[in-house]
């Protein structure tokens, strides 16, 4: 199988095209708010555990959002939280979407 992948930076977003034998699939990456380290939890709340810190300038994917506890951050206040890998979560709070709202499908 073959891999390649081609990233392009637009303002925040880095998208990601990944193309496989199988075909292509893109995935946008959300910069985190610069200056600041950001827990990653292991549900969609402060009530998880924290599993890791996500360093300054991080950029994250974005699979799917869960409502959660309510956060303020550099971006506002909300209770949507961005899962960006398997029993992985960071408020919205914290993340540069550009917008107030979910942009990705509720977590199943």
């Amino acid at each position: 199988m073959s891999v390649d992948r081609v990233e392009e930076t637009v303002g925040a977003q880095v998208t990601a095209a990944v193309t496989t034998d199988a075909g292509t699939t893109a995935v946008r990456y959300y910069s985190v708010a610069p200056g600041v380290r950001v827990n990653v939890r292991s549900g969609p709340g402060t009530n998880y555990t924290v599993v890791r810190v996500l360093s300054e300038g991080a950029k994250v994917p974005i699979h799917c959002q869960s409502p959660g506890t309510t956060v303020t951050g550099p971006y506002g206040t909300t209770n949507i939280w961005d899962n960006i890998n398997t029993g992985q979560y960071v408020s919205d709070a914290y993340v540069n979407t550009g917008s107030d709202g979910y942009i990705r499908p509720r977590c199943s």
